[in-house]
């Protein structure tokens, strides 16, 4: 399985959600984002303990990255459009895509970012569930 890294999140996920999601609010450069933290959400999806996946699959995988890029802000402004487009990065990665409607997508991206921490094995298992009956693959 193919993982995303800090420059294709750089070069690819992080400008187009500059350029095709813009908002009144515009998203500081790349440089200002937080040390360490969106290298912490990259690395999660692939942890192990004792040899076995902490996430095991590709949906699994992705909904962890998802959650962490919106939640963890590794950025001072943009993470959920940045977090959408680095899903959308990471399944293309591994022939995969979202067939989803934008508003959609858009509500459920607000909903996980409006969510109480404490409910974060209940929202992984909602983002899982999103994922599987929403991704496709690519030809």
């Amino acid at each position: 399985m193919k993982k995303l890294n800090v420059k294709e999140v750089e070069y690819i996920a992080f400008r187009l959600a500059k350029e095709l999601l813009s908002f009144n609010e515009p998203i500081p450069g790349f440089s200002t984002r937080y040390p360490n933290v969106l290298e912490s959400s990259l690395a999660a999806p692939f942890q192990t303990f004792t040899g076995k996946s902490l996430y095991s699959g590709l949906v699994a995988k992705a909904g962890i990255l998802f959650y962490l890029m919106i939640k963890n802000h590794p950025f001072q402004n943009g993470n959920k459009r940045i977090a959408m487009t680095a899903l959308f990065v990471f399944l293309h990665k591994n022939r995969k895509w979202l067939k989803v409607d934008t508003q959609e997508l858009y509500n459920f991206t607000m909903w996980i970012a409006q969510s109480p921490p404490k409910f974060k094995k209940e929202i992984l298992r909602a983002i899982q569930k999103f994922l599987k009956e929403n991704i496709i693959v690519l030809k």
